[in-house]
């Protein structure tokens, strides 16, 4: 299950930095879409072997050169909802200020796992000034400096340390299947028409789908949980706490699925934000199908679905061996087809290959296409495993490890789909020492 740390505090006091410290430094930053930093507010990252989210609070708030108290402390209320650790920052150079005050006073209310974080302490009189903190009666304060790093390890250390371990709390071994997709695709007429009751509020307003809802669908031979999620948004959108609460559910709920449906609008094709959603997918290493939903709505021609079909294929390559599901969730056409191309995947994600078998079909490729040699020197690829990870991941045991470029990865991964069916599901690929 995945684990939320968010960042707390009020303005300018280096949430945005610590952020991308943490998640950039690793490569982790999820959504690569135009921007600053400031829209930047949720990464992946792992210490310690252990990965999690990390979302930055800061980047949510409107125009934030006047931003009003009772804003941050939304924020700080719904920060504390959704998140298993908070990062309390505040500045040192400032020392304690009444928005300190009340953020701090909020956080000792809550039950949640708090950890001060005093920035900007990047000499020995800040870090000594630091231990001012302490009067907000939130435990130890772990002192840092964004912009260098300094502290950061710890701070790590302790957030991680604090993660729970018994995070599961919806019965394990049924495959969780989610619906995300923008505001206003049809999720919630989708889950209806599967479910064959109105167990969801449907009206058009966007954001009236505000909690991910668990459903536990049992006939037609299947066996899951449905997960109705609200709608992701534009960040520019995110304006109330609505909806940034339903961005962090959004988020979480992709987090703790096995297959994610993400759902399109076939009047208005794949836009920016149906490429974020996927990217987070993708990122997160979920099975993926896409339902291209008012297929009732679209004129057609004997080549339509094709066309469609090629067009998603290009937008989201280099992984475009994904399901993709013409429906209309109104006319409940292909609506079973959807959940069985679903479960499909679900089985395609957790099966694993047998060495002997992978050994036997991939060394011959490899035979056939060698990766290039480098400054003279022969790549040789002798072996290959599938690691026993939740997700499909396998590893090349080689000479040269190093050497082995992108492109050739890519090659890799081709065969292995040619050969084995991985549809709907990302491949990692690690190019080990023999």
């Amino acid at each position: 299950m995945g684990n939320i740390v968010a960042i707390v505090g009020r303005p300018n006091v280096g949430k945005s930095t610590l952020f991308n410290r943490l998640t950039e430094s690793r490569q982790a930053i999820v959504d690569d879409s135009s921007g600053t930093t400031r829209d930047r507010h949720y990464g992946k990252t792992e210490w310690n072997g252990i990965e999690f989210s990390i979302i930055d609070t800061g980047g949510y708030v409107v125009n934030s050169n006047d931003i009003f108290e009772a804003e941050i402390r939304k924020q700080v209320i719904l920060a504390m909802d959704e998140s298993d650790v908070i990062l309390f920052m505040a500045d040192v150079t400032c020392g304690i200020t009444d928005l300190d005050q009340q953020i701090a006073s909020i956080l000792r209310k809550s039950k949640k796992k708090v950890i001060v974080v005093a920035n900007k302490a990047d000499n020995f009189e800040r870090t000594q000034d630091s231990y001012e903190f302490l009067k907000f009666g939130l435990g130890d304060v772990f002192s840092v400096s964004s912009i260098t790093g300094s502290g950061t390890g710890e701070l790590l250390d302790k957030a991680v340390s604090l993660f729970s371990k018994q995070e599961n709390r919806i019965e394990e071994t049924l495959p969780k299947i989610t619906v995300v997709g923008r505001p206003n695709v049809g999720k919630s007429s989708f889950i209806n028409a599967l479910i064959g009751e109105e167990r969801n509020i449907v009206t058009p307003i966007p954001g009236t789908t505000r909690d991910s809802i668990f459903v536990r669908y049992n006939k037609y031979n299947h066996d899951f949980y449905l997960v109705d999620t609200a709608g992701l948004r534009k960040k520019g959108k995110v304006k109330d706490d609505i909806e940034f609460y339903s961005v962090m559910r959004s988020i979480r709920a992709i987090e703790n699925s096995d297959v994610c449906m993400i759902m399109i609008d076939a009047t208005q094709g794949i836009e920016a934000q149906d490429m974020n959603i996927f990217q987070l997918c993708q990122k997160n290493k979920k099975g993926i199908v896409i339902l291209v939903n008012k297929w009732d709505l679209v004129e057609k021609d004997n080549h339509s679905t094709d066309g469609f079909t090629k067009l998603i294929h290009e937008k989201i390559a280099p992984f475009s061996d994904v399901p993709i599901v013409f429906i209309s969730a109104l006319t409940k056409q292909r609506i079973h087809k959807s959940l069985e191309t679903a479960i499909e995947v679900y089985q395609h994600r957790k099966q694993r290959i047998p060495t002997s078998k992978l050994n036997e079909v991939m060394l011959k490729v490899i035979e056939a296409y060698q990766p290039p040699s480098i400054k003279g020197k022969q790549i040789k690829i002798k072996y290959i495993t599938q690691l026993p990870n939740s997700t499909p991941a396998f590893v090349f045991f080689t000479n040269l490890p190093q050497y082995v470029k992108e492109p050739y990865k890519r090659y890799l991964e081709n065969r292995l789909r040619e050969n084995f069916n991985f549809s709907g599901v990302p491949i990692q690929i690690f190019l080990r020492q023999k």
